[in-house]
């Protein structure tokens, strides 16, 4: 079966749309040239030259790959290196300049194009508003559904992706530039200026190392997350409500007072599974930095309000409560009172905000004058905000005011939720050791669940509550107790439990939660536990072990008093590690039915959290289709994801594209909880067909994953020892020593395999499944199911963006580096991915890859003759390296650039 013609990327129409893009990239790889000439010298910038010249010809004259690779071999490491960087700051160009495109594309929406009407952007809420408008959704349902909606993503630390903080900013700069060039009316001496800070960015960005020798801290992964939560986002929270705001006026003509829909949380701090350097101290200075680096945003906007309300009492009026207010903190504040201008006494509103802040500083200092919650902070805000409404203030501040109110009702005093986790083993542990029972992993489930309930009642202590063993884990506990006393219950969010499998290991934690003092004796543990159903397996018994943990009366007592929502989290990375993409995929929407059916059969309410990747092996892709292929009742109003490495930086990086994310966000949910898909009659049938084909796909994929030989093949046939080797993030990238799949995390896992162009961990077995079911079923079922259920149609149209940003040449290339086991393994990867291509374009009906979705082609096509390079100087330095045992520093530095590189090319690599 030759695919070779098929999976080559097709060449998009080149209409005016994108025109400004494509002068974009011009610009912006002309300056990449100068800046190399500059930086590097002539004779680098014509060896780039040459390479991507040699590239673009091997690909669209099918040359043979051995001619570009050979110019690439044996470069001095120092050449290699700058070449590599070379490449990558035009990747870091390209990207940018898609970013901005999407910016340009937005407003173009907004205002029209060529004079023709603007029209709803697709997937904004405007257009998700009218659909449901149009589906019969009344204004009254939709209301009822706005005041329950909860979204929620969640930020986590993520070991391929850490773009040093320096280097963000000089990107937002870029970017500002670029925007800038949207005014017409700008003159050419401003253009030039633009143009001029823009290459100063660029040059200074070159002339910084992408990342730091030092690993990375937990404190530095904070301050990464950081960077977005108290940037981007922060800044545009309030657009999104007025957006939204706008678009119920629009389609349903609503007006009012809207709930709040947003909040955010991290794991940044409180990931405890698996990495040491996590633990009760991290959770205490997450909390603590989170909730400084706020209360600065806070006062910094307070400063600015009070310049800007400088309304006096000979022109205006306002309410007494202001003033009874600003009497108050007076007396309050003196020394703040004090510093008073008196030439600013008769400008109330001023006066107030300045006392605001001397308040908001004792809250940062936790003096005794502080506000106790961030419902106190509001209530001065809603003093002023409400007197500007009734005294003609609606034009004069009463816009900025309202716009601090939306940010602190989203924010809070915490920044970001806090979430917890860790791995239900070191649970056991801890509970063995207080029990002094070393068996007692090896207990029943039964027997594990009923020794538990009287401790997680709270009607027995542990026999050896002192005990060494136990001690870091009762810390944890014991350190949410003190955060919720300091920082309100807010501050935290859920409890995940890694591996959890049997209902002991949930009554483990509030076992635990209850001897670590997390609540006194009598009181109800005030914790939000969700078990993580993460491999195959565990998607499959988690409806049984949900069951039997919502029969137990201690556990049900303790959800009555949480409200009676429980909590699932699903691991789309484990299970896709574990079983693949296809196997993956239809464990985690059985489960989600079968959950379901256990939480109404117990009357109570489930919410999902969705432990997506950026990849598609780990669940990653486009919200709205992801979400209306779900299950139906599966969103119900909530939408809590984790959002990781390179997605976070592509999503929230520069404020445009983080609106309309959230937009994005808000919308899908809304539409998935109000009206999802019709019921299918058909879909019986087409359960049943899925089960066995992904039966089949798991089958394929640990044949070849258990071979014999497999992981000597997946240490030579990809850069694994190098990721392993790189300071990225705080976690170690596996789980001891490695003796299968199963030791290694599955970000790493999938990392690897992007970086040698396979990408196999999104697509092994899926070519075979498909197959045996054409076979088993006929073609036309497959067809049929493609075309009309979202599950498969989006599963596959994920695959097809996969495979087009495959290379199966320089793959061969990657596992020739594995000798004698390449022959034992690259033919089967190669059967699989032409059998894979074959299925997915004859299922969706296209000729080539891609063909629905020219503009991701566009941009594939843009990069590949710079990805190709470095991904073949990387297969010469690995060899180079192993060659030297692997100890060469140098060398070492220069493979990391190649994977930072490609990283960059692909951008969602794990």
């Amino acid at each position: 079966m030759n695919t070779s013609n098929a999976a080559k990327p097709p060449l998009p129409p080149r209409d005016a749309i994108d025109a400004p893009l494509r002068e974009d990239v011009r610009h912006l790889g002309a300056t990449v040239g100068e800046l190399l000439v500059e930086q590097v010298g002539q004779a680098l910038f014509e060896r780039v030259e040459a390479t991507r010249t040699a590239s673009i010809e091997r690909r669209e004259n099918a040359r043979p790959l051995a001619a570009l690779s050979s110019t690439l071999a044996e470069l001095p490491v120092d050449a290699a290196e700058t070449l590599i960087r070379a490449f990558s700051t035009y990747f870091q160009m390209v990207n940018i300049a898609e970013r901005v495109h999407r910016i340009r594309r937005r407003r173009q929406y907004q205002r029209g194009i060529d004079g023709a009407p603007s029209k709803p952007q697709p997937d904004g809420l405007v257009d998700a508003l009218s659909k449901l408008r149009d589906a019969g959704v009344s204004a009254d349902e939709l209301l009822a559904v706005l005041n329950r909606l909860d979204v929620e993503p969640v930020f986590t630390a993520h070991p391929t992706e850490a773009m040093r903080s320096s280097l963000l900013k000089k990107e937002q700069e870029i970017v500002r530039c670029l925007v800038n060039g949207f005014d017409d009316a700008r003159t050419p001496i401003e253009l030039r200026a633009d143009w001029e800070r823009l290459r100063m960015a660029m040059t200074a960005g070159w002339q910084t190392a992408d990342t730091s020798s030092v690993r990375l801290t937990v404190a530095d992964e904070l301050e990464h997350v950081g960077f977005y939560l108290g940037g981007p986002i922060y800044l545009v929270v309030p657009v999104f409500y007025e957006l939204l705001e706008d678009a119920l006026r629009e389609v349903y003509g609503i007006e009012g007072e809207l709930p709040r829909l947003l909040r955010f949380a991290t794991w940044v701090g409180g990931d405890m599974d698996g990495n040491p350097n996590v633990g009760a101290q991290t959770i205490a200075a997450t909390l603590a930095t989170q909730r400084a680096q706020v209360l600065d945003r806070y006062m910094a906007e307070l400063g600015e309000l009070a310049s800007l309300l400088s309304q006096t009492t000979g022109r205006v009026q306002v309410t007494q409560a202001v003033l009874d207010r600003a009497e108050h903190y007076r007396e309050r504040f003196p020394a703040a009172s004090k510093a008073i201008r008196a030439r600013h006494a008769d400008m109330p509103y001023r006066v107030l905000l300045t006392l605001m802040r001397a308040r908001l500083r004792a809250t940062q200092r936790d003096q005794p004058d502080a506000y106790a919650s961030a419902d106190e902070f509001i209530a001065d805000i809603d003093l002023v905000a409400d007197s500007l409404a009734v005294h003609r203030g609606l034009h004069a501040g009463w816009f900025q005011i309202r716009r601090l109110r939306w940010r602190v009702r989203s924010f809070g005093f915490h920044l970001a939720r806090l979430d917890l986790r860790q791995d239900s083993r070191q649970h056991a542990q801890a509970v063995s050791a207080l029990l002094n029972d070393p068996d007692w992993a090896e207990r029943s489930a039964d027997d594990q669940a009923q020794t538990l309930t009287p401790y997680a009642a709270g009607e027995a202590r542990f026999p050896r509550p002192g005990i060494a063993a136990a001690a870091s884990t009762l810390a944890v506990f014991d350190e949410l107790h003190t955060a919720r006393e300091r920082y309100g219950a807010e501050a935290t969010g859920l409890y995940i439990i890694s591996m959890a499998q049997r209902p002991a290991d949930v009554l483990a934690v509030l076992a635990l939660a209850r001897q670590g003092g997390l609540c006194e004796p009598g009181e109800d543990v005030p914790l939000d536990i969700a078990p993580l159903f993460e491999t195959v397996d565990d998607l499959k018994g988690g409806p049984d072990t949900l069951r039997a943990l919502l029969a137990n009366p201690v556990y049900r007592q303790h959800l009555i008093a949480r409200g009676d929502r429980q909590y699932v989290m699903l691991g789309y990375s484990d299970s896709g590690k574990d079983g693949g993409t296809l196997a993956s995929r239809w464990g985690l929407q059985r489960a989600q039915v079968e959950l379901l059916e256990v939480a109404a059969e117990a009357g109570i309410k489930l919410s999902f959290f969705h432990g997506r990747g950026g990849s598609a092996s780990r669940g990653g892709g486009r919200v709205m289709p992801a979400l209306m292929a779900s299950p139906r009742g599966s969103v119900g109003g909530v939408f809590r994801v984790t959002e990781q490495g390179e997605v976070i930086h592509r999503k929230y990086g520069i404020r445009a594209l983080a609106l309309r994310e959230l937009e994005q966000s808000v919308a899908a949910t809304l539409r998935a909880s109000l009206r999802p898909r019709l019921h299918e009659p058909r879909e019986d049938a087409w359960k049943q067909a899925m089960a066995a084909m992904a039966a089949a796909s798991r089958e394929a994929y640990r044949a070849f994953v258990t071979k014999d030989g497999f992981v000597d093949y997946f240490r030579a046939a990809t850069p694994i020892d190098v990721i392993e080797r790189m300071t990225l993030g705080s976690r170690p990238s596996r789980r001891g020593s490695m003796k299968g799949v199963e030791s290694l995390r599955a970000i790493p896992w999938v990392f690897a395999w992007t970086q040698c162009r396979a990408v196999l961990t999104a697509w092994y077995g899926l070519g075979s499944a498909l197959e045996r079911g054409a076979a088993e079923l006929g073609e036309e079922r497959l067809l049929e199911m493609a075309r009309d259920w979202a599950f498969m149609r989006t599963m596959l149209a994920d695959v097809d963006m996969v495979l087009a940003k495959c290379d199966l040449d320089i793959a061969e290339a990657f596992s020739k580096l594995a000798g004698p086991l390449h022959d034992e393994f690259y033919p089967l990867i190669r059967a699989e991915f032409d059998c894979t291509v074959h299925w997915v374009l004859k299922l969706r009906g296209s000729d080539r890859l891609l063909a629905s979705d020219p503009r991701l082609a566009q941009s594939i096509r843009l990069r590949n003759p710079y990805v190709d390079p470095i991904s073949l100087m990387q297969v010469d330095l690995l060899a180079r390296w192993r060659a030297g045992g692997s100890e060469d520093e140098h060398l070492l530095r220069a493979l990391v650039a190649t994977v930072n590189g490609v990283s960059q090319g692909l951008q969602n690599t794990g």
